[in-house]
């Protein structure tokens, strides 16, 4: 089977306990912790920084932690959260002025580097930086808010960035973030994806009363994922 991973966003998670949430997400069965980063420019809300970041790994936290940057501008913040333990530094082309010197700074700072596209947002810059990527991510959805429907013109797009990956022959995962559900991540791990974020998906699932919450829904992810492929 393929190397999938799962991203819990901590955008749905309960905030009044969120080192907590993380712990239990992990020890059902997750890899990653994506941070969804909106600045109310770029994105129409507001969300998180660097200091919880930092406080994810002051409170024991070693996973990989995917920082998703949707801001403009780019820069400024990235050697913040490289500080602060990210593993994964993402953002958009269209909010950094130059996209090349903005993946050199991530990795720069010591992290992996990637670039997110917008639902309209064609793949045209990818190829000309694919030597500076570590990670593609696709918004199913339109930025700003979580508990959104997965459109399905992503599909094809993912077939698309599948190919420039594998015809690139280098290590870059493919990340999809937006209406990820049990119901839908089969179709859209065979479309190419290999990293899956999810918010209200395992988050918005559980019931808060039960200690192992997310090990029904993480298992009904794997399960569907295995049938990849058969």
């Amino acid at each position: 089977m393929a190397d999938f991973q799962l991203a819990p966003s901590i955008l749905s998670a309960n905030f009044a306990k969120l080192g907590e949430e993380v712990d239990n997400v992990l020890a059902s069965g997750c890899d990653i912790v994506h941070f969804d980063v909106m600045d109310n420019h770029y994105v129409p809300n507001l969300t998180i920084g660097p200091l919880v970041c930092d406080a994810l790994r002051k409170h024991g936290v070693t996973a990989p932690i995917d920082v998703h940057l949707m801001i403009e501008p780019v820069d400024a913040l990235v050697p913040d959260f490289a500080k602060a333990g990210a593993s994964y530094i993402t953002f958009h082309p269209e909010a950094s002025r130059h996209v090349d010197r903005t993946l050199q700074l991530i990795q720069g700072e010591g992290c992996k580097s990637g670039l997110v596209f917008n639902p309209a947002t064609p793949l045209d810059c990818l190829e000309w930086v694919i030597d500076k990527v570590d990670m593609v991510l696709l918004m199913s959805v339109n930025p700003g808010f979580g508990g959104q429907s997965f459109i399905p013109a992503t599909l094809e797009k993912l077939r698309q960035a599948r190919k420039i990956i594998d015809a690139s022959g280098r290590d870059i995962r493919l990340e999809i973030d937006g209406g990820v559900k049990a119901s839908n991540i089969r179709e859209i791990a065979e479309a190419g994806a290999d990293t899956f974020v999810a918010g209200s998906g395992i988050f918005g699932g559980a019931n808060d009363a039960d200690a192992n919450r997310y090990d029904t829904i993480v298992q009904q992810f794997r399960d569907e994922l295995a049938k990849v492929g058969s």
